[in-house]
């Protein structure tokens, strides 16, 4: 006997800096005048690299933990976003997928209206950030599969270097307030600069 098939359900998966809250490490690099941390994913491939650069930097400053949490403390969403994310997740499911950290994520989930994050996480010993743990390498293309193989359609959005693969993944990415360089090296994404926008290209890819 045939097995009758249903249609594929919808997920979006977003990135989270850039997209719906300040980049965390260029708040952390004006707070405390640290200008070298103002380096971000937009503008390094490696997240390894990316992340021992990081620690070696803090480790130079002497910055803590507690004086990052105090910079996230005074960070906000972007303006509109919360809107945007709340009338998504009306419509369909949500995931965010971000190379963040559990520690400086739960404080903007809670402004964002607690949606589902996967990220990584920080190793902090008296008070200080001594390395750190991926939750899984690729976690953002891997992620997309999973939710494909589960039988979702997945769109997704991202702004940096480390969303792309999950953009490619998908079966529909698109490119969110992107640097030039971004958008340059990667125009098979199409590139959208408002909430409105990516809310219609992402409802129309998953037609919910």
């Amino acid at each position: 006997m045939a097995v009758a098939t249903t249609p594929h359900q919808g997920i979006v998966t977003l990135d989270l800096e850039g997209v719906l809250v300040p980049e965390i490490w260029i708040a952390v690099a004006e707070s405390t005048g640290i200008p070298e941390l103002k380096r971000t994913t937009r503008d390094e491939p490696n997240y390894d690299v990316l992340m021992k650069s990081r620690i070696q930097i803090l480790n130079q400053h002497g910055l803590t933990m507690s004086r990052i949490d105090q910079v996230i403390a005074g960070l906000s969403p972007m303006p509109g976003a919360v809107e945007f994310l709340d009338a998504l997740r009306e419509r369909t499911q949500v995931i965010i997928l971000s190379d963040t950290f559990e520690q400086f994520g739960r404080p903007l989930m809670r402004l964002l209206n607690w949606p589902t994050l996967f990220c990584h996480r920080l190793i902090v010993k008296d008070d200080r950030i001594v390395d750190f743990e991926l939750r899984q390498a690729d976690q953002k293309r891997l992620a997309v599969e999973a939710f494909k193989k589960l039988n979702y359609r997945v769109a997704a959005a991202g702004d940096s270097y480390n969303d792309t693969a999950m953009l490619g993944a998908a079966d529909a990415g698109f490119l969110f307030h992107a640097p030039d360089n971004i958008k340059a090296e990667f125009p098979q994404f199409q590139a959208l600069e408002t909430y409105d926008e990516l809310f219609i290209k992402l409802c129309t890819a998953l037609d919910c």
